[in-house]
């Protein structure tokens, strides 16, 4: 299986600290205003995706969602 690339969406409970911010790397981060967080990015690999879920879980972050991003890059898709 080839990797494509593409765009994540991960969703989490609550807003993250502005001291995690250091091990997102490439990954965008969005407070919402519905109290939740928003990350965004194209990951290189599927192991740099893993690697923030295992980060997530790290910190004991719930986890809402984890799609591909939209066009806009903002919310996943249907497929959550």
């Amino acid at each position: 299986m080839t990797w494509s690339g593409a765009g994540y969406t991960v969703r989490v409970a609550g807003h993250l600290d502005d001291h995690h911010a250091g091990w997102l790397g490439d990954w965008r981060l969005h407070r919402d205003s519905d109290g939740t967080t928003t990350l965004t990015a194209v990951p290189a690999d599927q192991a740099q995706l893993h690697g923030l879920l295992a980060g997530l879980r790290d910190i004991g972050a719930t986890l809402i969602t984890v799609g591909p991003a939209t066009a806009s890059g903002s919310e996943p898709s249907a497929h959550e």
